[in-house]
């Protein structure tokens, strides 16, 4: 067969369109090469940033990883699009076992959208090769480029690694050293065998943690998501899903680009954070960030990550069924976050007021608690609490615990004593044990032995008393203290007739339910804790005029 009229050409353009055009900013390109670093079994990650006269001059990505091979060099890291998966039939790394992160080939590329100028040096087994990309000679090459070759299979005694520089830099802007290091820890997910650091001209380092991803955060609730809470035993995601979720106390800006679940595989992130749900009207999801690292995704026939890296194709049939279950997560994330909220609200409440709400509000009635939970829950929001404090209290005042009852209101000898009862909705017991305790009262007072209608007919009346002594609670002068005196006989006969006899002479689980409801045991209390009342300036009349 004659040969082929058929010639496939390499354009320069493709470069600008796959490299240079897709990262136009520094982390996500300094990030490919951290990946790089992180294939090659790098234990250490240095980024190095120096400046002349305030301007940026260089940046340099120093590993030791592994290193590369002059065959290395030439059959995989400069073929653009090499899919090294395929080729190394993606192994765990010897060292770490580690999966690789790598996969498209173009991570290379990203750097020419930095900087025109990148010098490899790399140490593999005892030799030493340097190489130079030029964007120019690569832009002017027809088909083939070859990099400048400073040192070829030179013998050295440095130990392995890879050293990435950058020069004649885009960058005219001095570098935000502290910026850097956080927006690349909000792309990888660092761990005991994988460090980052960042140097800056002046000599300070910056360690690269998970912690600072969040660090301008002031968390206040955290969730795991790897435990049976989010992903149960028998899912066909258990084992397979691990990140941790997190709540601010304030709402987190969307400038911050923390604002939702970051999705990460393989140590890198693959999805920028967002919320799995097209409903994110609720305010919680305006304190919602988090990770999750789906690696299980990498393992996929499908290519599902973009090529940059910051969403994955949702429309792949594995990740229709992902998405929803993430979803279900952060729905079960927000409604733990709302009581976890309302508790801490209590709480914040409690500590400010003295007031214990959840128990405060256990003694209202149904419709009165409904009601004033609405008011605490518009009162008690975060910079709300201490400018409303006053109010609450005053709430509190106007509604106190069990407010049909009016403690404040009801005689001491008599709410003390019953207030088990009643809390114990034990309506017909408190209501009979309050008049048994006014008798008591009036035997104590007179120190007589007799008991129910004996007792009150015999201490009190308006004419000459004939019983002694007997209780007198005015000097029955006029018409009006008779009144009063004959009234309190009738009212002492009346509760020990209406309110403690039924009770002795019938079941109580009979009796109550027909005849003693909680509104008509406050009723009798408050009947009783009067007569009582009375009795505290009685005067004890043992002569019978």
């Amino acid at each position: 067969m004659s040969e082929s009229p058929f010639e496939m050409r390499f354009d320069p353009r493709t470069i600008k369109h796959l490299g240079v055009r897709m990262y136009s900013t520094l982390p996500p390109a300094i990030a490919e090469i951290v990946a790089n670093a992180y294939d090659a079994d790098a234990s250490l990650v240095t980024v190095t940033l120096r400046e002349e006269d305030g301007k940026p001059s260089e940046i340099t990505i120093s590993d030791n990883g592994e290193g590369l091979t002059l065959d290395e060099i030439n059959n995989k890291f400069l073929v653009i699009g090499r899919n090294r998966r395929d080729d190394d039939s993606d192994k765990p790394s010897p060292k770490y076992g580690r999966k690789r992160i790598g996969k498209k080939g173009l991570g290379k590329l990203a750097l020419f959208g930095l900087a025109r100028t990148i010098t490899i040096i790399t140490r593999r087994d005892g030799k030493r090769n340097v190489f130079v990309l030029d964007w120019d000679d690569l832009n002017n090459a027809e088909g083939v480029y070859r990099p400048t070759a400073s040192e070829v299979d030179q013998p050295t005694q440095e130990l392995n690694g890879t050293a990435v520089s950058l020069t004649g830099l885009k960058r005219k802007s001095p570098f935000d050293v502290e910026g850097l290091a956080d927006s690349i820890s909000r792309l990888f997910i660092v761990d005991d065998t994988f460090h980052l650091m960042i140097e800056a001209s002046n000599g300070d380092r910056i360690a690269i943690d998970n912690s600072r991803r969040y660090r301008t955060l002031d968390i206040e609730f955290s969730w795991t998501v790897s435990g049976t809470q989010f992903v149960p035993d028998g899912s066909p995601y258990s084992g397979k899903l691990e990140g941790q979720l997190m709540t601010a106390t304030t709402p987190i800006t969307p400038a911050s680009g923390l604002r939702g679940i970051t999705l990460f595989s393989r140590q890198k992130l693959v999805n920028a954070p967002e919320f799995f749900s097209s409903s994110t009207s609720s305010h919680f999801y305006q304190y919602l960030t988090g990770w999750i690292c789906v690696d299980f995704i990498d393992d996929l026939d499908d290519d599902v990550i973009s090529t940059n890296r910051q969403s994955l194709d949702w429309e792949h049939p594995e990740m229709a069924k992902l998405r929803p279950f993430l979803a279900g997560i952060v729905s079960q994330v927000n409604i733990d976050w709302r009581r976890k909220r309302k508790e801490k609200k209590d709480r914040d409440l409690k500590d400010t007021t003295g007031i214990d709400t959840e128990a405060w509000m256990n003694t209202m009635p149904a419709d009165v608690r409904d009601r004033a939970s609405q008011i605490i829950e518009s009162l008690g929001g975060e910079d709300a609490l201490e400018k409303y404090t006053p109010v609450i209290k005053a709430l509190h005042d106007i509604i106190p615990e069990y407010p049909l009852l009016h403690w404040r209101h009801l005689h001491n000898k008599v709410r003390d004593r019953v207030q088990m009862y009643y809390k114990n909705n034990q309506f017909g017991i408190a209501a009979s044990q309050s008049v048994q305790i006014f008798c008591e009262i009036i035997r104590d007072l007179t120190g007589r032995k007799d008991d129910g209608m004996d007792l009150v007919n015999a201490v009190f009346g308006s004419k000459p008393f004939t019983s002694l002594p007997c209780l007198q609670l005015n000097a029955l002068s006029t018409e009006s203290e008779k009144c009063i005196q004959e009234g309190q006989g009738h009212l002492s006969r009346g509760v020990i007739s209406g309110f403690r006899n039924p009770i002795s002479h019938a079941p109580i689980d009979s009796t109550v339910p027909e005849v003693f409801s909680e509104l008509d045991c406050l009723n009798i209390l408050s009947l009783v804790s009067y007569l009582v009342t009375r009795l505290d300036h009685v005067k004890i009349n043992t002569s019978g005029t």
